[in-house]
């Protein structure tokens, strides 16, 4: 499972993100390492499909619901719409089901091999 925070300098809420994401992994079971990238220019930033910092993905998908179908790319601090309102790190509930669906997707994949 590759897991990756993408960040811009100068925001803080990746650092509080992967603060948060230690404890998730080890409820979810999951014994991962989490890169972490810097995106420098809005060039990178549209070729990464970035969101803003932080922008959590797992296995290439971001932890947002409906995040493939938004365009605005850019550097910039990203803020999350969650039930208490908006914030600067993706609820936990969204990155502990993007965590199941990715273990799902891989066992469909290796039965697929079998």
């Amino acid at each position: 499972m590759k897991i990756e925070v993408l960040y811009v300098d100068g925001c803080p809420n990746h650092d509080a993100l992967v603060s948060r994401l230690t404890g998730l992994l080890a409820e979810a079971g999951v014994d991962e390492h989490v890169s972490l990238r810097c995106v420098a220019s809005h060039e990178a930033a549209e070729r990464e499909r970035f969101l803003g910092s932080p922008t959590l993905r797992i296995d290439g998908y971001d932890v947002e619901p409906g995040a493939e179908q938004r365009t605005d790319f850019g550097i910039k601090c990203r803020l999350f719409a969650s039930a208490e309102g908006l914030r600067g790190t993706p609820p936990d509930d969204w990155v502990l089901d993007a965590l199941t669906l990715a273990g799902a997707r891989r066992r469909l994949a290796d039965g697929a091999k079998h």
